[in-house]
């Protein structure tokens, strides 16, 4: 909020207009809608990119831009060793624990690159560890063991003092244990024996709150702790059990989720605590038990993972801002589709001033289609009807440029070809032709320079060959380090700056690595979790995305990559490959592909990233 000293003195203003860029504080009479306005504080909680893998009672620790979740369960099988790190935009995995483990402790104050992470369940039934172990940022390191063996407590703190109160042995207990980077000693019992509570804050200025009693049922009963006394605080709002929360320290809080005494349910119920007392806020988009929170604090949290009804794990992720800007997540929105249904086409340009051209139907296809941002028309046709091709994505709708190709259905390389052609906004021209031929080859740049790599010259081949184009002439690039085809997913700025992700190698694996081009050299860059092929690709080598494609079956996976690593981005709708995009990491476009049952598919997608609003709110003349 604005200070005194910026506010005093000012005045209350008469536009017809909201302003621009409003400032915190600002005060205004917009005439037009007869409103008094200013900016409002916002307590929302927005939906966010999946976790990697569904999961339920892992452990959360970091802040919003830089959170880590760490073990946690996908029933009936053990604890899983799986650690995710979160951007802020989008979940990417890092080191995995030495002990795969679920209902376990971690600190909600910790960092990303120093964490820990303490006791828990192994496997179903009561399969307790006392194991503890350290984050670095890359790697988990063993430990000295907890005190006493416990699961489902409630813990907190940093990596050299940290705290754990209640939890079950297997029975509910009141243990309480300190932690001071090296050893774990037993520290004075918690007054209400509990279980499934959530812990927040500092080793000397901590909180316990919610849990499972041990009679049943949930408690809505609170501790501060100040490093050794835990003095009784005022109750939740709400007794629940299986929560999760955020806070660092005792006098600032978030609690959200659990489960519920009456009517029995997963909630999506948030309260904040001020020091003095808990308010209900606003709920999350998803009720749910068993969730991972982080360091974060009352205005700024992470939710991942949990149970929600019907008791199935899932990946939602959401954010809780409080703030004067609205975020709005970043999503993907059905647009109108392609005039033509069609698969392996070449899109080029930007998210309002797109190109989409040729394609399979399965006959090869010569027409062209611009995009507004809005709609799909016509434009005028390639001179060489072709499929599977590929273009400079970064080009523009008036100076689009395709490459290679195949003008057959056969499966052999009689269609194959190498004619390149360039677009003016108007009408295709036929231009020196590549030095080799191919199809489901990779491309990017621009009408003035472009790279192709990769690709099929023929059945059941694989080409490490690339090619460099200069606006009038192609030469031989650096070749792959690996041979590959259907390497769709390729794109970048420039010919010197340029990345290539998954793509179908020799014999018929699909590829999981990252090549990035800097004009001379391949070097390998962040690899994906999962290898996948046929898929599209846009932005530049430190701002790019990646999307759908083929693991075996259709996905609607999005990546996003930073020039080290990928990370996950809201899914597409429609599960696609040899879909055809082009536009920017956070403005782009998707059209056509092969769909579910395998149609050539119209539709059309649109990206857009998060993007954040001033909250003008109105009030009264009172």
């Amino acid at each position: 909020m604005a200070a005194y000293k910026d506010l005093v003195g000012q005045k209350i203003t008469k536009v017809t207009s909201n302003p621009g860029e409003p400032k915190t504080g600002q005060m205004w009479y917009n005439s037009t809608a007869g409103k008094l306005r200013g900016i409002g504080v916002l307590e929302a909680w927005a939906s966010s990119s999946a976790l990697i893998e569904a999961r339920s009672s892992g452990a959360g620790f970091g802040i919003s831009t830089a959170a880590v979740y760490a073990g946690g369960q996908t029933p009936p099988g053990p604890g899983s060793t799986n650690t995710f790190e979160y951007n802020g935009s989008g979940w990417s995995s890092g080191g995995a624990l030495n002990t795969g483990r679920y209902e376990l402790g971690g600190i909600t104050a910790g960092t990303e690159t120093a964490g820990l992470c303490f006791g828990g369940n192994t496997a179903p039934g009561w399969n307790g560890t006392a194991a503890t172990e350290e984050y670095n940022g890359t790697a988990w390191t063993n430990s000295n063991n907890m005190a006493t063996t416990v699961s489902f407590m409630g813990g907190s703190g940093i990596q050299t003092a940290a705290f754990s109160g209640g939890g079950r042995t297997p029975s509910s207990t009141n243990n309480s244990q300190e932690y001071d980077g090296t050893n774990w000693s037993n520290g004075n019992n918690i007054n209400t024996t509990r279980q499934a509570l959530v812990g927040l804050g500092t080793q000397t200025a901590g909180m316990v709150a919610g849990g499972e009693l041990a009679a049943g049922g949930g408690s809505n009963s609170s501790e501060t702790y100040d490093g050794t006394n835990w003095t009784a605080a005022p109750n939740l709002g709400t007794a629940r059990y299986r929560l999760s929360g955020s806070g660092s320290d005792y006098t600032q809080g978030l609690v959200f989720g659990g489960r519920f005494n009456s009517p029995a349910a997963d909630k999506a119920q948030t309260e904040s605590f001020n020091g003095t007392s808990w308010t209900e806020t606003a709920d999350l988009a998803t009720a749910r038990q068993q969730l991972s929170g982080n360091r974060g604090s009352s205005s700024s949290a992470i939710a991942a993972g949990g149970l929600p009804p019907p008791a199935s794990q899932t990946t939602d992720t959401e954010e809780f801002t409080k703030s004067t800007n609205v975020v709005t997540a970043a999503a993907w929105a059905s647009s109108n589709a392609l005039n033509t249904a069609r698969w392996g086409g070449a899109a080029m340009g930007s998210q309002t001033a797109g190109l989409f051209a040729g394609g399979k139907t399965p006959t090869a296809q010569n027409n062209s289609e611009e995009y507004d941002g809005t709609s799909w028309t016509e434009g005028n046709n390639l001179n060489t009807a072709r499929g599977v091709m590929a273009a400079g994505g970064e080009s523009t709708q008036t100076a689009g440029l395709c490459f290679g190709g195949t003008t057959s259905t056969a499966p052999d390389n009689s269609g194959v070809t190498n004619a390149t052609e360039e677009y003016n906004g108007s009408s295709w021209t036929s231009v020196n032709n590549m030095n080799y031929s191919c199809r489901n080859l990779g491309g990017a740049g621009t009408q003035t320079s472009a790279l192709a790599a990769g690709g099929n010259p023929g059945p059941s081949q694989y080409n490490s060959t690339t090619g460099e184009y200069d606006g009038t002439d192609w030469t031989a690039g650096t070749s792959l380090p690996t041979a590959l085809q259907d390497n769709q997913g390729m794109a970048g700025a420039n010919q010197n700056a340029v990345f290539l992700v998954g793509g179908e190698g020799p014999p018929g694996s699909r590829r999981t690595d990252t090549l990035e081009y800097d004009g001379t050299n391949w070097t390998a860059g962040g690899s994906i979790n999962t290898g996948v092929m046929s898929n599209g690709a846009s932005g530049t080598l430190t701002a790019g995305l990646t999307f759908g494609g083929t693991t075996g079956s259709l996905v609607t996976t999005t990546l996003g990559y930073d020039g080290t690593s990928w990370s996950t981005r809201p899914s597409m709708a429609t599960a696609r490959q040899y879909g055809a995009g082009a536009g920017t990491n956070v403005a782009t476009f998707v059209a056509g592909g092969l769909g579910t049952p395998g149609g050539a598919i119209s539709n059309t997608e649109e990206f857009t990233g998060e993007t954040s609003a001033a909250n003008i709110a109105d009030f009264t003349t009172s």
